[in-house]
């Protein structure tokens, strides 16, 4: 099982902001690729951070649909029209896989 995550800082006065994305990138994803989508934010620490994570098959999976999303136009919108929402070079992804 593979897992990925992505974590973001919050730009500054991008709360609201970032939480309508995250409710809309997460729909988007769940109706074209057909899986789910957690969004996540700390219990602790800084405040100004928001996580994402889905859970894969394999790393072949996780490839297909990155790929796939990567080239997906409507992705891109979503994520363009919140690119304010998130601190500049704050965007940190992982993947896990699960033994």
């Amino acid at each position: 099982m593979i897992t990925f995550f992505r974590s973001a800082g919050i730009a500054p006065g991008k709360n609201a902001s970032m939480l309508a994305f995250s409710k809309e990138i997460v729909a988007h994803i769940k109706a074209t690729y057909g899986f789910d989508v957690e969004v996540l934010v700390p219990v602790g620490g800084n405040p100004q951070r928001i996580g994402w994570t889905s859970r894969h098959k394999d790393l072949a999976t996780y490839d297909e649909i990155s790929q796939r999303m990567f080239a997906d136009q409507k992705f891109w919108e979503i994520a363009n029209k919140y690119v304010d929402s998130f601190a500049p070079g704050s965007v940190h992804d992982e993947i896990w896989r699960s033994l």
